[in-house]
């Protein structure tokens, strides 16, 4: 899997700009939360609460419909919902939530234990152009994620 040249230029140049923090402050602020719908929370539960894990987070949230991870104040987390309005949880076409990680290995390890715990293949790790390494899969409720890592 490509990614275009535009978009691998525009991150290259976000990750390598000295004042990194300044660009970046009104995105941090910005995502508070991401929200995934599930049919399964304890089935989906245990994948995340592994792939979480790998990050050091934990559930910092839930309730009979809802689990949330991360941490309160820290940098954007993860939820999970049966939908409200009682329907079936549907994925989104063209909807993936990107994880950054701290190098390849992070990377390599994170894809590992997602197809550890059942998540379907959708690119191993690689590098897919620009210095954007990155691996894909999908989660029990076939929500797409990438572990990804620049330089």
């Amino acid at each position: 899997m490509q990614v275009s040249a535009d978009r691998v230029e525009v991150l290259r140049i976000l990750h390598a700009a000295q004042d990194r923090d300044a660009i970046m402050s009104g995105m941090e602020e910005m995502i508070g939360y991401v929200t995934l719908g599930t049919n399964d929370l304890q089935r989906a539960a245990a994948f995340y609460d592994k792939i979480a894990g790998a990050f050091g987070v934990k559930r910092m949230m839930e309730n009979d419909t809802f689990i949330a991870w991360g941490e309160p104040g820290g940098g954007p987390g993860i939820g999970l919902t049966k939908p409200f309005d009682g329907k079936s949880a549907t994925i989104g076409n063209g909807v993936m939530v990107a994880l950054e990680c701290k190098d390849r290995a992070q990377v390599d390890a994170l894809y590992k234990l997602a197809m550890s715990l059942g998540a379907q293949d959708e690119g191993g790790p690689g590098d897919r152009g620009g210095g954007f390494y990155a691996a894909y899969f999908r989660d029990p409720d076939g929500n797409k994620l990438n572990a990804f890592v620049m330089g």
